[in-house]
């Protein structure tokens, strides 16, 4: 037992003792200076010794929290391992009553991540002659969480920590049986990287000396500076104590928390100053919530925990892989719909006179290039604020609210019929208010809103919902900071939900905080795919930051089996024409602007989008050409969507396409306009 982990064991002393004293070493038995109380740091089994006639010693296995603990051989059960776990000193009457805790609770415990608890047995000790008490527990082979941090080593010797989503595993695990200690009404206390180890592929806790009761008020409180809650000392341990020591441990494993027994004992250090908090966001807002000040403010279970964090640990996943991890939320339904698929200011009329401004030119010399913004219609497109703030996630509806199987018939019914329908209501309740809230916002009825928010405010100040739909109401309003710092609050409480993250991608767009906004819509986009909005929001802001290359990635990453694939891949051709500098080149994405139109064809383009999309492309085409811009030399035989890439082609190609439209055409009107047309831009012939 090394001298600088020997203290008096008596818990209202705690002094240090068996200290050495210049050069002569510290005594490993005596007495305690301070409160005179005995203490003994020998092993008080050896190697052969036969403890309750069954269990034969074979060595020292560790010092724990509370004595020796000594590996067995159970010679009545098969010969199997088993692990003694003794006193350090009987004397204390606290030690002695954790034992006792730990034989009458654990025993009936059975859980995958809990070390199994056998027997609890005395053992007449032959030089003292006092009987001592021993739990024999399952043996659990592999290394401690402390083992394996302290393993893990960078070149030059320095401590490197646990990858996050390892962690983040482990964390996973501990809660589960947590929430099973928890649903027996027991607390652990003392969860720290000493007290689990991984045993092949699964966690077990292996110390439960300080498990306690939750109504026990009386016995000795066990834990460890630097992991233990703050308020324990004063109020006691508590299922929100239990989750502040996972959060805890998860921050030593992951990055070189110097200073968390004494200086940020408490708290956490700054996020700008820990690399892996500047990655990961979520995680850190994670430890931040589970670690808060505040009982009342940390995750309310030990589930709500586990899976908040297995949100998170998808999130890691899905951003290291490239690889999507897509699930189903408890909180949040997906996305009503995408609005915003349409990423260019533009109507009907705009397409169809796209490149009819051009008019006629005479083949051979050549025109000033094209501004940046060609064509009409080539602004990008304002969001509907209203409609996208609808259009966001919906929570779910509390299965325990008394309306819950009321509600559940009104899904389909319209906002005004709703509302009329919520009148014959049961009784009132806050699923019922919150679902009037969100008829009378997609009415429009903005006062009306305002009074239910209001009022649910000062009736469910403290629920999480009513803090969602201030955010939404603000968003429809255009109050976008107080929109923001809504959904920020939404975010902190459930960093492993995508809803808040896509909230705050649309809030920091209108904003005008682009960096911001692409790092939600991308995160929310990497982890779930079912966000489509995600996809189109990032492709937006990522062209107003002028990265045409990363929208047109975004874009053509919506997988054809989302219903929004060839809306995407219609926004990806336009992505790669419009906006253009100048002197951007342009071969390259003309080239795959039109075999993406060509792809288009089998995935539910209708006629007429695809001729007005090919009119953009062969138009687009003309103006390359007749710019003379590098690149754009007329000839070599190359072909877009059938048409030779000069002039000449080019424009018998927009004839060709624009005739087309003219016969797709609905209105007499619009038929001759578009042959009109074809007849300007088709090129002079003889014939």
């Amino acid at each position: 037992m090394p001298e600088r982990k020997r203290f008096c064991s008596r818990s209202e002393c705690g002094a240090p003792v068996g200290r050495s004293r210049g050069d002569r070493p510290g005594r490993t038995e005596g007495f305690c200076t301070s409160c005179g109380h005995p203490y003994s740091f020998v092993p008080k089994l050896r190697a052969g010794d036969v403890v309750h006639g069954q269990y034969e010693v074979a060595g020292c296995l560790a010092h724990g929290g509370l004595g020796w603990v000594y590996l067995a051989v159970d010679r009545a059960v098969s010969d199997r391992w088993v692990v003694l776990k003794g006193l350090l000193d009987t004397g204390d009457q606290d030690a002695m009553a954790a034992a006792i805790s730990e034989r009458r609770f654990l025993a009936e415990i059975e859980h995958s991540n809990i070390v199994r608890i056998y027997n609890f047995v005395e053992h007449l000790d032959p030089r003292t002659g006092s009987l001592d008490g021993y739990i024999v527990m399952e043996y659990v082979g592999g290394k401690s969480l402390k083992e394996i941090a302290n393993d893990r080593r960078t070149p030059d010797g320095r401590r490197d920590p646990l990858p996050v989503e390892q962690a983040c595993a482990y964390g996973i695990e501990a809660l589960e049986a947590l929430g099973h200690l928890h649903s027996r009404n027991l607390l652990y206390c003392d969860f720290k990287v000493d007290n689990a180890i991984q045993s092949e592929d699964q966690l077990k806790l292996i110390d439960m000396g300080a498990v306690r009761r939750m109504d026990d008020d009386e016995s000795a409180i066990y834990g460890t500076v630097g992991y233990q809650a703050p308020e324990v000392a004063e109020v006691g341990p508590s299922v929100a104590s239990d989750l502040y020591t996972v959060a805890r441990t998860l921050a030593v494993l992951t990055f070189d928390f110097q200073g968390y027994t004494n200086v940020f004992a408490d708290s956490l250090p700054d996020p700008e100053h820990i690399e892996v908090f500047r990655r990961y966001e979520s995680f850190y807002r994670l430890l931040v919530r589970a670690t808060d000040p505040d009982p009342a403010r940390r995750f309310a279970s030990a589930q709500e925990m586990a899976e908040q964090l297995t949100g998170v640990l998808r999130e890691v996943v899905a951003l290291q892989s490239g690889r999507p991890r897509p699930a189903l939320s408890t909180l949040f339904g997906t996305e009503v719909r995408v609005t915003d698929t349409e990423l260019f200011a533009e109507s009907a009329e705009d397409v169809s006179v796209l490149g009819a401004r051009r008019g006629r030119r005479a083949a051979g010399p050549a025109v000033p290039p094209v501004p940046e913004g060609r064509g009409l219609g080539a602004a990008l497109a304002p969001l509907d604020l209203p409609a996208t703030a609808l259009a966001l996630p919906v929570p779910r509806v509390d299965p325990a609210d008394p309306n819950a199987g009321f509600l559940a018939g009104l899904v389909a019914a319209a906002p005004a019929e709703l509302l009329v329908a919520l009148q014959a209501a049961p009784a009132p309740s806050p699923e019922l208010w919150l679902r009037a809230l969100r008829a009378q916002l997609e009415l429009g009825d903005l006062p009306a809103a305002g009074r239910t928010l209001v009022a649910l405010e000062e009736h469910r100040a403290d629920d999480w919902r009513v803090v969602w739909y201030r955010g939404v109401a603000s968003l429809v309003v255009g109050d976008f900071a107080h929109a923001a710092l809504a959904f920020d609050a939404v975010y902190d409480a459930f960093p492993g939900e995508p809803a808040p993250k896509l909230a705050l991608a649309v809030c920091a767009e209108v904003l005008g905080q682009l960096d911001n906004a692409a790092e939600y819509y991308g995160l929310v986009w990497a982890t779930d795919p079912n966000f489509v909005s995600a996809a189109f929001g990032l492709a937006r802001v990522r062209l107003a930051a002028g990265d045409r290359t990363g929208a047109v990635r975004a874009l053509e990453s919506v997988p054809e089996t989302s219903i929004h694939y060839t809306a995407a891949r219609v926004a990806a051709v336009r992505a790669r024409l419009r906006r253009r500098p100048a002197d951007e080149p342009l071969g390259p994405d003309l080239t795959a602007a039109a075999a993406q139109v060509s792809a288009l064809r089998g995935f539910g383009l209708d006629a007429v989008r695809r001729e007005r999309l090919s009119t953009e492309v062969l138009g687009t085409a003309l103006d390359w050409v007749l710019s003379g811009s590098p690149g754009a030399a007329p000839g070599g035989g190359a072909l877009l969507l059938g048409s030779e890439l000069d002039e000449r082609g080019l424009r018998f190609g927009l004839e060709r396409s624009y005739r087309v439209l003219a016969r797709l055409a609905q209105r007499g009107e619009e038929r001759i306009e578009l042959v009109e047309r074809a007849n300007r831009f088709r090129p002079r012939t003889w014939v």
